[in-house]
């Protein structure tokens, strides 16, 4: 791993470390989309796998064990405070496996996934996000799908800057990036705060 990457990192688990705490108390006034896009995702097969990457404190996680209540899910985050907060949701789950990695760095069984849900990661992986998408590609079922809800695009320089320095790059290219890996479903864009920013839900098959 490059030495950028790794301060990268270190960044992000410093970050989470504080925000942790109050995560689910203030992002529900930040991250839109959430519900409307696990609302959207499609029927699985019986019994189906999924994967979070970024689940941090298992708000989605809930959502998909009550969606597909017959899935293995499987949830990832860098920060072992977002999972320490996952795990106390999901503590009575059998369903449930929740590890703490960079994605891709370790094994999460050898079958591929029918879900890979990505919400509000994508824009804060930095530099090797066309490498993780390569990866989502590899392990998803050739009939799987992809779900993403993110940040898409702000008219304000001083808010782009602004989330930078919060980790989150927000230019208005990841559509496109998963134009290039998947073949779009279901994708709309959706106004914050009468425009102060954008954000977008993606649904995807494999290409």
């Amino acid at each position: 791993m490059r030495p950028k990457d790794k301060a990268h990192l270190s960044r992000i688990r410093k970050y989470y470390k504080y925000h942790s705490v109050i995560y689910d108390a203030t992002r529900w006034s930040f991250l839109f989309g959430r519900k409307r896009l696990l609302s959207n995702l499609p029927d699985l097969k019986p019994s189906p796998r999924i994967l979070e990457i970024g689940c941090g404190t298992g708000k989605n996680i809930q959502l998909l064990e009550s969606l597909y209540p017959d899935a293995t899910i499987v949830g990832i985050d860098l920060s072992e405070d977002m999972l320490e907060k996952a795990g106390q949701k999901v503590e009575e789950s059998k369903q449930v496996n929740l590890i703490h990695c960079r994605y891709g760095t370790e094994p999460h069984g050898r079958d591929p996934f029918d879900l890979i849900l990505l919400s509000y990661s994508l824009t804060m992986i930095g530099d090797s996000i066309e490498k993780i998408l390569q990866q989502v590609h590899e392990d998803l079922n050739p009939d799987g799908y992809v779900g993403v809800v993110d940040f898409h695009n702000t008219p304000f320089n001083w808010f782009r800057r602004w989330m930078s320095k919060n980790h989150v790059k927000i230019n208005g290219t990841l559509p496109s990036l998963l134009r290039k890996y998947f073949t779009e479903q279901r994708y709309a864009v959706k106004k914050a705060y009468l425009g102060f920013w954008e954000y977008f839900t993606f649904i995807g098959r494999r290409s």
